[in-house]
């Protein structure tokens, strides 16, 4: 019998025109979690956080547009570059943490939910089109892939639309420095059902949550300045323990996905990991690979944090977008490719894909 699999046959991605390098934030007042101002200038902040980070500059949205914008059109890219019927589609998936947040405001809106929105905003008219959201945190996207995947084995599906978008620039305490990590984007993709035993789709994934005692390691939470709203709730995270959870469970599982797939570390051409942090994606590669016994490979991990930030669950299909079209330096994909696609977040959730582009 045939292995059916979901295989991505569209790509497209939004990101946001404005540009925010690191400079934006030398005026900003910064605190401390007890509530005190940092007595440090905020050029010795800001170096530090580049260093930590590797991010310089980061993409924001317009003030008047939302999440959904975005995923219109990052999805009428996949829609374009797929060359299907958008009536065919079964399935629209939309993986986001915070829905919909005007600018000024804190409010998450979900009602309708952002697929219903993007589906309306491709005046798709196909009541069996199944529009939903999931949150997921930053591994929502990937999440929404497995399930469409699933879906399709199950015989429930033929095509899906997956788009993660997120607007962090929304839900960012500005007098937190962790502010400038976060981001604004949307990426789209469109896979279909694939029942060719050696053709391109989802061959294999692991997917693990630690909610206990990890839940609390992101979360929403007041202002550190003690003078801001207290009604206003900020995304907010402990990052040294993300750092060192990440290090400590990430690699197991993308060895778990690859391990189930039949394959050698050795062919994998490329991994696709969620844009967190820099030096925390590096080190997650290299123990993957020493859980082989094996070197890093030379250009296996494209990086788009460095110009696009953090954007959550929108990082892993805008980073593979810009591969495709060849915008990020070193970088290829091609038709066959063994990849793997791998992120952690809220939660904390972890999730791993092996599959042939």
């Amino acid at each position: 019998m045939a292995k059916i699999k979901a295989e991505i046959i569209g790509i497209g991605s939004y990101i946001p025109k404005n540009i925010v390098p690191n400079s934006h934030f030398l005026d900003w007042d910064f605190y401390d979690a007890k509530g005190n101002k940092f007595d440090v200038p905020n050029e010795t902040i800001i170096e530090k956080f580049k260093a930590i980070t590797g991010i310089e500059e980061r993409r924001w949205l317009d003030d008047d547009m939302v999440a959904s914008d975005m995923g219109v059109i990052a999805a009428q890219k996949a829609l374009d570059d797929s060359g299907i019927n958008p009536d065919d589609l079964d399935y629209i998936i939309a993986a986001t943490n915070f829905g919909d947040v005007e600018k000024g405001s804190y409010f998450s809106d979900f009602m309708p939910a952002v697929a219903s929105r993007i589906k309306h905003g491709l005046k798709l008219g196909n009541p069996k089109a199944i529009a939903f959201d999931i949150i997921f945190g930053c591994p929502g996207w990937l999440q929404g892939l497995i399930m469409a995947n699933q879906f399709m084995k199950a015989g429930d599906a033929k095509y899906a639309m997956i788009i993660g978008l997120e607007t962090l620039s929304r839900v960012i305490d500005p007098y937190d420095r962790d502010a400038m990590i976060f981001a604004d984007g949307a990426g789209a993709v469109i896979v279909k059902l694939n029942s060719d035993e050696t053709g391109s789709g989802v061959l294999s994934y692991k997917t693990v949550s630690h909610a206990h005692p990890q839940v609390e390691l992101l979360y929403n939470d007041r202002s550190f300045n003690p003078a801001h709203d207290v009604k206003a709730k900020f995304i907010r995270m402990q990052g040294h323990k993300i750092y060192e959870y990440a290090l400590n469970e990430v690699p197991a599982a993308m060895k778990a996905a690859l391990d189930e797939s039949g394959y050698d570390v050795t062919d994998l051409k490329k991994i696709f990991i969620h844009q967190a942090n820099e030096k925390m994606d590096e080190q997650i590669v290299r123990r993957f690979y020493r859980l082989f016994k094996k070197p890093v490979p030379k250009n296996i991990m494209p990086m788009s944090i460095d110009k696009l930030g953090n954007s959550s669950v929108a990082t892993i299909p805008t980073l593979m977008d810009l591969v495709r079209k060849g915008e990020i330096d070193n970088h290829e994909l091609q038709k066959g490719d063994l990849i793997m696609l791998a992120s952690v977040g809220a939660g904390m959730n972890i999730n791993a894909v092996v599959m042939k582009y």
